[in-house]
């Protein structure tokens, strides 16, 4: 028979073995069959756009694999509108009916949680709002990291785009090339504006749904810079040189603001970790004592009240803390 601790070591080999064989091997493969997906199915569909009438339109994706969810969606553009948007930015391979039905599962989840735990209907519908609000929370937490990457390689790529027009390539041509060679997610967006006019729309309108996507300032500066000078004409190396310095300028200043408000995000934080790291503490150090927050039933509510009141302390103390720049 052979010895446990040699079954425990066999299993626990074998299974860092696969994870190192997954995040080296597979993992990369994948996302590079990804990509080439994603852009041949935006090639494939912009080509059929751009049949369909005047210039080139994008051929809309599902909102959802499922066909009713798909309609319902279709119907309430109000709500799917700001989320395709929302998802478009992220990056993620989600539909808008994906993320709708995780909203929802998350809230029910919440709210049976708290129903069964505490029979506080009330407490329980804030608790599965605010569970239902999570995924959304996520994706835009992945928007705005995706963002704040494209923020910071933005200058490189117009340097690189100012360079391109110095050595004599037309304007295309460099967007081609800041498309191949900068990274994702400026090289993805960079790629999805020069297929679109290369497929048929005009330049005009393929840059102002750049514009569009990125919701940043200096991405609008930078379509405004282009499109009057391809009205007005002038020195477009010249107008993007400046630029980018106008931006990396902006982002320094950026930074200098959040290394002096890094003191006040810091104290929330500490308010916000206080009071459940205080309750772990002493479930440690008292169980006996502080079994009877989830053993009484005035202890539970008290629990769930308390859960209740730490969420939204947190969200405002965040609100508080968040400089806009």
């Amino acid at each position: 028979m052979i010895p446990t601790p040699v079954i425990v070591t066999f299993v626990v080999v074998f299974g860092i073995i696969g994870a190192v064989y997954f995040l080296a091997i597979l993992k990369p493969e994948q996302e590079q069959q990804t990509a080439l997906r994603r852009r041949l199915k935006t090639s494939v569909t912009a080509a059929k756009g751009g049949a369909a009438g005047p210039g080139l339109r994008r051929e809309e994706s599902p909102l959802s694999a499922i066909p009713v969810i798909n309609q319902t969606l279709k119907a309430t553009s109000a709500v799917s509108g700001p989320l395709r948007a929302l998802l478009d930015r992220s990056g993620l391979e989600l539909t808008v009916g994906t993320l709708v039905l995780l909203c929802l599962c998350a809230g029910a989840a919440g709210y049976l949680f708290v129903e069964l735990l505490s029979h506080l209907r009330l407490a329980g519908l804030v608790v599965g709002i605010f569970c239902a609000y999570l995924p959304i929370w996520f994706v835009g937490f992945m928007a705005k990291r995706r963002v704040a990457k494209f923020e910071e390689q933005f200058p490189e790529a117009i340097d690189l785009l100012s360079r391109a027009l110095r050595a004599g390539h037309a304007f295309t041509t460099g967007l081609s090339m800041v498309a191949e060679e900068m990274p994702e997610p400026v090289g993805t967006e960079f790629r999805l504006a020069y297929d679109r006019q290369n497929f048929g729309m005009p330049m005009p309108e393929a840059l102002r749904s750049l514009g569009e996507r990125v919701p940043l300032l200096d991405a609008r500066f930078f379509v405004t810079a282009v499109l009057t000078q391809r009205e007005a004409g002038g020195n477009l190396a010249e107008v993007l040189d400046n630029l980018a310095g106008v931006i990396r300028e902006r982002f320094k200043v950026k930074r200098q603001v959040r290394v002096i408000t890094a003191h006040a995000r810091i104290t929330g934080w500490v308010l916000a970790l206080l009071p459940p790291c205080l309750g772990v503490a002493l479930t440690i150090l008292s169980p006996e004592h502080m079994s009877l927050l989830w053993t009484d039933p005035t202890g539970i509510k008290m629990v769930v009240v308390a859960l209740v009141l730490q969420i939204v302390g947190t969200l405002v103390i965040r609100k508080l803390v968040n400089v806009e720049y």
